[in-house]
């Protein structure tokens, strides 16, 4: 009942150092960055909030970004080669994907090796109306595969928000890590999804957090939140276990 009166920070300055795992900053393959301009544009201001260390995840979705290793790679060699001519020489970034998880990804996983954000870590998603019908199949091939899943975004699936989280312990169960989006703490996706970020984060749930920047006004936003002292607390050792766990592949 006192959380109005609660003192409020800038939640920018506590992220740096933060190593992003979840962003669309690579140019022309995605919902994100349409250019190489966007890229660096985003990557200035990232490294303005303290943020030198991307992982960068473009979408694969076979109906609207199928995208493969190859075109990921190639627009990262892109974006890699025009960082020192922008003054940016102080950024290290490497590539990974998110993965859709519906049919064509069955058939991905087992014609070629993933794009992991880390050893054997890969991101996944899923529809924001449903999830695939053949869910536990899916988790199950990931991890006969011998890859650890990490579930993108868990409080923006609308169909599993509850009072009692169980369908989020069903998913830890089947061995998900969660990722967590900061914009969903602002609010930027609604009160439902910011309401059960916090849920989340209150049952100690989350793994770890990535932005999801696909645009500039996503770090706008992030630039200008301001949370409570409890919330930030919260969001630390977070921040804190997402670098110690990526950070020394960029090593």
């Amino acid at each position: 009942m006192f959380s109005f009166f609660q003192k409020k920070v800038f939640l920018k300055d506590h992220l740096n150092g933060l190593v992003d795992i979840h962003n669309h900053i690579l140019p022309g393959i995605d919902d994100g960055a349409a250019t190489v301009e966007d890229s660096l544009a985003l990557i200035k201001m990232f490294s303005e909030l303290g943020i030198t260390e991307f992982i960068a995840t473009p979408h694969v979705m076979n109906d609207y970004y199928p995208n493969t290793p190859e075109t990921v790679h190639k627009a990262l060699e892109e974006v890699k080669l025009a960082l020192p001519e922008a003054g940016l020489n102080n950024i290290k970034i490497k590539a990974a994907a998110e993965y859709m998880m519906d049919q064509s990804f069955l058939e991905i996983i087992e014609k070629e090796k993933l794009l992991t954000v880390a050893e054997n870590f890969v991101l996944v998603e899923m529809s924001y109306f449903q999830a695939p019908i053949n869910l536990n199949e899916i988790l199950f091939q990931i991890q006969t595969k011998k890859y650890q899943p990490i579930l993108a975004h868990p409080e923006r699936y609308a169909f599993y928000h509850s009072k009692d989280l169980i369908k989020y312990e069903e998913l830890k169960d089947r061995g998900c890590l969660f990722q967590l989006n900061l914009l969903s703490i602002t609010g930027h996706y609604g009160k439902n999804i910011q309401e059960t970020a916090f849920q989340l984060l209150d049952r100690n749930m989350i793994d770890f957090i990535g932005t999801d920047t696909h645009q500039m006004r996503h770090l706008d936003k992030l630039l200008e939140i301001k949370m409570s002292e409890k919330r930030i607390d919260q969001l630390k050792p977070i921040f804190r276990r997402t670098t110690e766990t990526f950070k020394p592949f960029f090593d």
